[in-house]
């Protein structure tokens, strides 16, 4: 960049003052609120995570409530926005400041950065919106920006990088308003300077972008290539007993995906015997022979995670037998019930049984099993 700094500072800030998005949590000062955006904006687009804010405060208005809420009801809430050990975090995080800090977030960058589930973005961010601290957030967006600023050729999505851009944005901060600064900058990169298609023509700091200069917009972010996700296959038995109920278990809280519901499943080999595999997972399961049980094919649906995706071959397995719960095999959860299709509605549900359940309503499946 060639103009001047302040006069950069200047022109971000007074566009944003102007075309800044009306979005709920800047309409707060209150750190906790602050906090609890930053969380759910963490790899979530901005219009699914209002909502959630919304519900999330209805039912936790404070950190109080937060540090005193039922995991069940927190994961409840989460339920869909997923990344769920961010949820996990974030109540832990509250019982420490309510318990152990007598409820004051922290205003001190290093301490707050000591929470579970607080990185350097996040602690930067809340600690310069809600307390004024001269600190460069950086995000996906920020990064955009900067690579574009400066062509900058390091791949933005590799974290050994990520120095290279913080100096970056070290470098531009308006320490007088570090709050309004940096959401002024995640603005133009979600708004202007997006990763397809920027609109450089109505960007405030075009003058000053090295990329737009050169006419190498397109060229930047560097990214390096994602490896293809491996791939998974699951059988998943939909267990029906005598009254129509159907087993869920609970995934341990550590790990992915804690704490959630599901219908049990294991991993197994690519297979043309499917049946067979739910059969036999079934029999490890409730420790029965196969003749109590009466299996049907339902349906096969994908799922796809951060790192892998999933392909789930999903069976109605009936048992004509009474079962204690006594009796299961739990082997990779912490809990099971038998729930009614209704009753699964109060459940925090992982993704993959959310796209069961509709079909499980479907008739014939339980209608006509409840007729039997």
């Amino acid at each position: 960049m060639n103009t001047s700094l302040l006069q950069f500072q200047k022109r971000l800030l007074s566009w944003f003052s102007i075309h800044q998005r009306n979005l709920p949590w800047r309409q707060t000062n209150d750190p906790y609120c602050i906090w609890v955006s930053e969380v759910m904006l963490q790899q979530t687009r901005v219009n699914t995570v209002i909502d959630y804010y919304h519900r999330f405060l209805d039912k936790f208005p404070s950190i109080e409530h937060l540090a005193d809420s039922d995991l069940d009801d927190l994961l409840k809430i989460w339920e869909g926005l997923g990344y769920y050990a961010r949820a996990r975090n974030l109540k832990r995080a509250a019982e420490i400041v309510v318990f152990e800090m007598e409820g004051c977030i922290p205003n001190n960058y290093r301490q707050f950065r000591q929470l579970p589930g607080v990185g350097d973005y996040i602690a930067a961010a809340v600690q310069s919106i809600a307390f004024g601290k001269p600190l460069a957030a950086v995000d996906g967006n920020v990064k955009r920006v900067l690579a574009r600023l400066y062509c900058r050729s390091e791949p933005t999505n590799i974290a050994k990088f990520n120095k290279i851009f913080q100096d970056l944005a070290d470098r531009l901060l308006v320490t007088s308003q570090p709050g309004t600064y940096n959401q002024a900058l995640m603005e133009l990169g979600a708004m202007v300077c997006r990763p397809k298609s920027p609109t450089c023509l109505v960007c405030p700091v075009q003058n000053f972008c090295d990329a737009h200069q050169k006419l190498e917009v397109g060229l930047f972010p560097v990214r390096q290539a994602k490896k293809k996700r491996p791939e998974h296959n699951l059988v998943s038995g939909i267990f029906i007993n005598c009254k129509n109920e159907v087993l869920v278990v609970q995934r341990p809280l550590k790990g992915l995906l804690g704490g959630l519901w599901e219908f049990p499943n294991q991993h197994v080999n690519p297979s043309a015997d499917l049946v067979q595999d739910c059969k036999e997972f079934a029999v490890d399961l409730f420790n029965i022979q196969e003749v109590s049980l009466s299996i049907t094919y339902l349906t096969q649906i994908k799922h796809a995670y951060t790192h892998f995706q999933v392909v789930v071959d999903a069976f109605f397995c009936y048992l004509s037998t009474e079962l204690s719960l006594d009796a299961l095999d739990f082997k990779n959860w912490t809990s099971a019930q038998w729930k009614t299709i209704e009753e699964l509605d109060q459940l925090a549900l992982t993704g993959i049984t959310n796209k069961l359940i509709p079909i499980l309503k479907k008739p014939p499946h339980l209608t006509s099993w409840a007729k039997t």
